[in-house]
């Protein structure tokens, strides 16, 4: 069987890229991530040129560009990608994704933590938002995922590492998608992509 290439902005978004590409039991063969969307920006034709060969699936952030369809605009350039590189955006970043499990954070973030958001897509800074909720999570949960007073960072120390594992052990896709439509579309592209590899 044909695997297929995962390229994406970082290790939150690789892990998520994992998980959704192992529902539809496919295989990654490769993982292309470095330095953020402006590495995926740069190299997108040679993403499209890898995509005759085998299929690549390439997850970015929409991040403060106004629409999606903007997005595109500015990658595509004019290129017409072929039919086996899924290219995706998360709506406005991949921490939307996690949020529209509102079951799954309950379980991460803990018993004080009880409101949220019913549209994730719609928020203008979902990982902002998923910080302000972890301030009224459990300890641990709250220790890993906020940055300590004073420093310079945004996040903490244990951000990645927490999120991912609640990736692999807990996120619920299914269940996300009905609050998330950009991972809807996503999931659904992953269902056409195994039909015919």
């Amino acid at each position: 069987m044909r695997g297929v290439v995962l390229a994406v902005e970082d290790e939150l978004s690789e892990q998520i890229g994992l998980r959704l590409v192992a529902e539809v039991r496919l295989q990654i063969d490769l993982v292309l991530r470095k330095g953020g969307n402006g590495y995926l920006k740069s190299k997108f034709i040679s993403f499209c040129e890898m995509a005759h060969q085998t299929p690549v699936l390439l997850i970015t952030d929409l991040d403060s560009i106004p629409t999606v369809e903007k997005l595109k605009v500015e990658w595509l350039n004019k290129t017409k990608p072929p039919n086996s590189l899924l290219f995706h955006v998360a709506v406005r970043e991949v921490e939307s994704w996690l949020l529209a499990d509102h079951r799954g954070m309950k379980k991460m973030m803990g018993k004080n933590v009880n409101k949220f958001p019913a549209a994730p897509d719609d928020l203008a800074d979902p990982k902002a938002h998923l910080l302000s909720l972890a301030a009224s999570a459990a300890r641990d949960v709250r220790d890993d995922l906020i940055a300590e007073r004073g420093s310079m960072a945004t996040q903490g120390l244990g951000y990645n590492k927490r999120l991912s594992t609640f990736v692999r052990q807990i996120w619920d896709p299914e269940a996300a998608e009905d609050r998330s439509p950009s991972l809807r579309l996503l999931r659904q592209d992953l269902v056409r992509l195994a039909e015919t590899i």
